[in-house]
């Protein structure tokens, strides 16, 4: 199985410029559908997720099952702007590992979008799904919304029985409005809206309780929104936690 970690160094002038002339830049400044959009007119169906954007200074990282040669060969074909706008450039890629030693343990961080899809299709932000069941008292406290997304959080890395959270802290929490596209079409065109919901990033430390399954969720990615800047689980070793 081919697994690789890329990085892009995208241009925050011209990545702010070509977001704002395709009209894919969200209220709140988040740049998930623009850089979704940006990977998808470079490698296709192939476009690299879950990835996440750092910033202008350190980039974006991203997982990808394409070998180097062939993401080179695609990132060749792009327009100067699109080029200029991810920083194709200075595309680069390593081989990341796939198989994993039950019971190791990593330290991690995540940008999660903790949502619960209704049966209508709808997404509800995790804590207002339970904050019904809640004491009064707790239904506005920091704390118990970090503990009902840590809850969320554990349940996707037990899927398959892949990895179990040692410790974790919530350490950024806001809301955002997101940009997405509904899928059915007006005049041609995709119609936009913005939705708005849960932006958390976790860290912490987690045991990796099954190799092949631990695998499958690296690439997969946590939650929904993996294609926006959401779910990659960035790793590193437990003692620099």
């Amino acid at each position: 199985m081919m697994f690789q970690l890329m990085r892009l160094q995208p241009d925050a002038v011209a990545l702010a410029a070509w977001a704002v002339r395709h009209g894919v830049l969200s209220p709140d400044g988040d740049y998930g559908y623009a850089l979704h959009a940006l990977l998808y007119t470079v490698f296709g169906e192939q476009a690299p997720k879950p990835f996440r954007y750092l910033g202008s200074k350190q980039g974006l990282l991203a997982y990808t099952s394409e070998n180097p040669e062939t993401l080179h060969q695609y990132a060749s074909l792009a327009t100067p702007d699109v080029a200029r706008a991810l920083g194709l450039d200075e595309l680069d890629a390593r081989p990341f590992p796939t198989t994993w030693k039950t019971g190791q343990t990593f330290g991690f961080e995540v940008r999660i979008r903790p949502v619960i899809r209704a049966k209508d299709g709808r997404e509800r932000d995790a804590y207002l799904h339970t904050a019904d069941t809640l004491p009064a008292a707790d239904n506005e406290s920091i704390a118990q919304r970090a503990l009902v997304y840590r809850d969320w959080l554990t349940k996707q890395f037990s899927v398959e029985g892949a990895a179990q959270i040692v410790q974790a802290r919530m350490d950024a929490f806001c809301l955002t409005r997101v940009l997405r596209k509904k899928i059915a079409e007006v005049d041609g065109k995709r119609k936009v809206c913005f939705v708005n919901g849960p932006d958390v990033i976790f860290t912490g430390q987690l045991q990796v309780e099954h190799s092949e399954a631990f695998a499958r969720l690296l690439a997969r990615g946590i939650g929904r929104h993996r294609a926006f800047g959401f779910g990659m689980l960035l790793l590193k070793p437990a003692k620099l936690c």
